[in-house]
């Protein structure tokens, strides 16, 4: 009996801390958010969460209200749903709000990347030199040479002249705009190693194409491996794929490029100069492959969709386009220069602006999400307040509080092209709820510290690829009257949605 109650005692010990870290004994405490731990200890409401973030949080939302904590796979996260309220999230002090920690650990996780010191001032201030201003005209013209590399390559050939071309709209968008971003970020094959400027191009257009094809196979795979759900054979997938990537994009292959982006050089540079090892380098360099050209290919193909299923959005933005090419002194024509589409035209877009965002509302989904790092207190537009504790989480989800609000966007679910212009033309700013104007009306690309640094790229990008189409080619539906596909559920909260099937779409050159 002596030795049995010090056992029983060691026992009882650790199943206590057990169903402690389960989070079994967690209460609502006075001046908390509602609670919501689910049924099941420890995952909570994980399983749901992921198999639709959107109808959970719509659900939580109608029982709780628009603030409630919830426990998913072990953490409590509150989430903040009213948009008049964001500004508590985003400009909170990284005392007590801290963007990078959450980021540090999906990076890990998803990547095997370790980040460094000064990690995310180190790449803000490259994107800000580089990727929007002035910086942002030597990016543009690489994005240009890339896409029409890759598009226009046989303007001027017999090869598929006049040949009508059946694809998948989602894979051709996609594959189009990852492959000429990647090109423009990661630079060219040599002249010299191929001995002339065609067969250098020639190079680029097979070796991005075999990149891209290796590439779906993990953004496939990336929803499981963010959530750290991985089959055996899909880990053993995921593995063979870290390899192919960390020699595709190593801080090797990149050395020995021409045209390789200065923000590229720059980020490699910092990060080489306060030690950081060249294989954890090379790992960055997967990691901005996949945060520069992982969202932007899939919102290309629903900005395209969207215009060809509305004729009038079509329309004016292709009298927009042509008006464009007349003021600025270019004409399309057999055997002529190529259209050169400069940063100064792309900021004289407000309707093809306003189209990208509002594809954007319909289909970019991030979570913003932070780490509570002290005790404070969350403060509501209207006055409530509510504790929220150190070690939980906090996050928001703009798809729904924002984006889809009838009372913020009247009847959200539609595409309307002008939605973000004023009669006038200018950009539209002005949006309001209970009366009240709403300052985040739009946020597929995040917002505070957690912004997108490469938005201003991204956005060009996807214009670029847009003009290109419409003044070089003629291109339909297969199926016109067929319903737009439906959204892909994993991908909720990781940026810009996926459909769940592909669309059949023809093309061919008009020249």
């Amino acid at each position: 009996m002596g030795l049995l109650l010090p056992i029983l005692l060691a026992f009882l010990a650790a199943l206590l801390g057990g169903l402690y870290l389960l989070g079994v004994f967690r209460q609502r405490r006075p001046g908390e958010p509602p609670l919501d731990k689910g049924l099941i200890p420890w995952l909570g409401h994980v399983l749901e969460f992921r198999r639709n973030t959107l109808k959970f949080l719509e659900r939580m939302k109608q029982k709780h209200g628009d603030v409630f904590t919830v426990q998913l796979g072990g953490c409590y996260i509150t989430f903040l749903q009213d948009p008049l309220s964001f500004g508590s999230l985003v400009k909170e002090s990284r005392e007590k709000l801290d963007f990078s920690k959450f980021a540090v650990q999906l990076v890990y996780r998803v990547f095997g990347y370790k980040a460094v010191e000064n990690g995310h001032q180190i790449l803000q201030l490259a994107s800000n030199k580089h990727l929007k201003g002035d910086g942002l005209e030597v990016m543009t013209q690489a994005m240009m040479s890339n896409l029409q590399n890759l598009m226009l390559h046989n303007i001027g050939t017999s090869a598929d002249e006049g040949t009508w071309i059946d694809e998948g709209l989602f894979n051709y968008s996609y594959n189009i705009v990852f492959r000429a971003g990647y090109l423009s970020l990661f630079g060219n094959e040599p002249h010299n190693t191929e001995g002339n400027e065609r067969k250098a191009k020639e190079k680029d257009r097979v070796d991005s194409q075999a990149l891209f094809y290796e590439f779906r196979k993990y953004d496939q795979l990336f929803p499981n491996l963010a959530y750290g759900i991985l089959l055996p054979r899909q880990r053993m997938e995921v593995e063979r794929l870290m390899g192919f990537f960390l020699d595709s994009v190593s801080v090797q292959k990149i050395k020995s490029r021409d045209n390789v982006s200065r923000w590229l050089w720059d980020i490699q540079q910092a990060t080489e100069e306060i030690g950081s090892e060249e294989t954890m380098r090379s790992r960055y360099m997967f990691v901005l492959l996949w945060a520069s050209q992982g969202n932007t290919g899939p919102s290309a193909f629903w900005l395209l969709l969207f215009l060809m299923k509305h004729p009038e959005a079509m329309a004016a933005v292709k009298e927009e386009v042509d008006t464009l090419l007349k003021e600025f002194g270019q004409v399309v024509q057999r055997g002529g220069p190529l259209v050169n589409l400069t940063r100064e035209m792309l900021m004289k877009t407000p309707v093809l602006d306003s189209a990208v965002e509002e594809t954007l509302r319909l289909t970019a989904a991030p979570v913003l999400t932070r780490a509570v790092l002290q005790d404070m207190t969350l403060k509501m537009a209207d006055g409530r307040e509510y504790f929220l504790r150190k070690g939980d989480r906090m996050a928001a989800f703009p798809y729904s509080a924002v984006h889809i609000d009838p009372e913020i966007h009247p009847d959200p679910h539609a595409f309307q092209y002008d939605r973000f212009l004023n009669p006038d033309g200018t950009k539209k700013t002005d949006f309001y709820k209970a009366g009240k104007k709403v300052k985040y009306y739009n946020m597929p690309w995040g917002a505070g510290v957690s912004m997108c640094p490469g938005r201003f790229f991204a956005t060009n990008e996807l214009k670029q690829f847009v003009f290109l189409m419409l003044v070089y080619f003629e291109f339909e539906l297969k199926k016109p009257d067929e319903m737009i596909p439906g959204i892909d559920f994993k991908r909720w909260g990781f940026g810009s949605m996926q459909p769940d099937r592909d669309v059949q779409f023809r093309y061919r050159l008009r020249y």
